[in-house]
């Protein structure tokens, strides 16, 4: 297994696929346990909870950061005491290598 933060994402062209359930299983365990898969696999989705408004600003932000310095953009929800990070791969219809190294990536620098 390599360390998925310390890989940079692919560019995607529309010809990458999804991963399969395998691919998929062995990747997630690469990741906090909090981040979820949907049931149709198109989604990887992480909930983090504060109590105020700030602190999910500044995640809202970071997830941000992250995911433009990777060119693979989250799409990120966020309110008073909540941030909500979602990666999918839009233009392969579901998710992709990328979608877990940025959730890996936003893992690592939370844990600092």
């Amino acid at each position: 297994m390599t360390d998925l933060s310390l890989k940079k994402c692919a560019v995607c062209d529309g010809s990458t696929p999804p991963l399969s359930k395998e691919e998929i299983d062995k990747l997630k365990v690469e990741l906090d346990s909090n981040w979820v898969i949907d049931e149709q696999a198109k989604t990887l989705v992480r909930k983090f909870t504060f109590k105020g408004f700030a602190k999910a600003t500044y995640m809202a932000n970071l997830a941000a950061f992250i995911s433009d310095k990777e060119g693979h953009h989250a799409d990120i929800a966020f309110g008073w005491g909540y941030c909500q990070v979602t990666f999918t791969s839009h233009e392969a219809g579901g998710l992709t290598g990328n979608d877990f190294i940025c959730a890996a990536k936003l893992d690592a620098a939370i844990a600092l």
